[in-house]
């Protein structure tokens, strides 16, 4: 007994470690696509007995590669929706690194409002932006090097129907002679294997270097980059913009050539497509720093990232808390779709004792924190702070900095 609960242990490994198969041709077959068609919605829990079940009629191998792509497509489902996610095919670094749908939607109607007509996609992954670029009846050369992932993008492709509009190559991106091609989009591969997230743009692959060399022999070059680069890390004949999608800032991309201007930023909001866009000589000074006023601006990740703070500062009228945080105060309500507001109530230096009490004493039952510039991890403070509801009013609490001091500021949503 104990060694066959060994043995069925090592088998549930298998199955949760197996998320690919190195050769896809075997789920194009009909028989292995009537098998993803059965295992399509697999709870985890039920892997181990599906799988049994499955073997008596079908390779193991096979059989592991369906359970995979299954998991694979409920993962995938945030990004590319219920439907495309049900047709894909990905691998685990594809789900992880691909563009969602609504952020390459997005680009892709940029491309298509200045004209392009071709694209080559280079380090395409699984062609999530391909696809995206196709559907805007663009055409494209979608390149990557990996055979296997060459080969799920191609799949892809021919599953969503678009096989007429993308081309899949599988070839290092440097050999590619992108000239035939209105645009160039890169998305240099910036993890790795051993490392994890890679930091370094040099240490992408390929480099940032060569991908900004090969962006500007282009009517129109696209790069997309982390967010988190640093800007003095930005070529100069760059337009920076930062996207954020449902508040989550998704990525940061640089565009070079047709209809840009170099040294330029711009924030992204989606869905609602709210851009905040600054050139070089409209850029403002850091605002003011002043005194807590009655509500509190939360700008959204992407005007931080872009360091637009400033302009969503002036038109609120309003100033920072401190220096080198990017909360806005002011004394009036404004409408922005570029920041959160809310109303403040309470302004206390830090201390979790006092706000133990005052959650008590108002009844709280609900408590969201949010922090910038603390050290304290928003979890650890409500455990301490709200061991148990009192109540059912809600409060916010803010962990910050004013004028340098540690502070806590409490309020609701405007």
């Amino acid at each position: 007994m104990p060694g066959r609960h060994r043995r069925r242990r090592r088998t549930v490994h298998r199955l949760a470690h197996n998320e690919a198969v190195n050769d896809l041709a075997p789920l194009l077959t009909p028989v292995g696509r009537a098998l993803l068609d059965e295992v399509r919605g697999t709870a985890p829990a039920d892997e181990l007995a599906v799988a049994t079940r499955l073997r008596r009629d079908h390779p193991a191998d096979l059989v592991s590669a369906a359970l995979g792509q299954a998991r694979l497509r409920q993962r995938a489902v945030a990004k590319f929706g219920d439907e495309d996610a049900a047709r894909m095919f990905f691998t685990p670094n594809g789900v992880e690194q691909s563009t969602r749908t609504s952020v390459a939607t997005y680009r892709a109607e940029c491309f298509q409002a200045l004209g392009v007509r071709s694209v080559a996609d280079l380090c395409c992954g699984i062609g999530g932006d391909a696809i995206a670029l196709a559907r805007a009846g663009i055409r494209v050369l979608a390149v990557d090097r990996d055979p296997f992932t060459a080969a799920v993008a191609r799949a892809n492709a021919e599953a969503l129907g678009l096989a007429d509009l993308i081309e899949v190559r599988e070839a290092d991106v440097t050999d590619i002679d992108t000239a035939p091609y209105d645009a160039v989009f890169v998305d240099p591969a910036r993890r790795s294997s051993k490392r994890g997230r890679i930091f370094d743009p040099e240490a992408y692959s390929p480099p940032l270097s060569w991908a900004v060399s090969a962006a500007l022999k282009a009517p129109l070059g696209v790069l997309k980059i982390a967010p988190g680069i640093p800007h003095e890390a930005i070529p100069a004949e760059a337009e920076a913009e930062w996207i954020s999608d449902r508040g989550d800032v998704k990525e940061a991309v640089l565009w070079f050539g047709q209809g840009r201007t170099p040294g330029a930023r711009r924030a992204v909001l989606l869905p609602s497509e709210a851009g905040l866009w600054a050139s070089p000589a409209t850029l403002l000074p850091n605002p003011e720093v002043r005194p807590v006023g009655r509500y509190l601006y939360e700008p959204d990740g992407a005007v931080i990232r872009a360091h637009l703070v400033a302009q969503v500062a002036e038109d609120l009228d309003g100033g920072l808390i401190d220096e080198t945080i990017a909360y806005i105060t002011a004394d009036e309500l404004h409408a922005t779709p570029y920041a959160t507001a809310y109303e403040i109530t309470d302004q206390l230096p830090f201390n979790v004792k006092k706000l133990k009490a005052l959650l008590r004493e108002r009844g709280v039952g609900i408590l969201t924190v949010k922090k910038r510039g603390s050290a304290v991890e928003p979890e650890e403070l409500r455990k301490k702070a709200l061991p148990k509801p009192h109540g059912k009013a809600a409060v916010t609490v803010f962990l910050t900095r004013v004028a340098g001091a540690p502070t806590m500021l409490l309020g609701q949503p405007a």
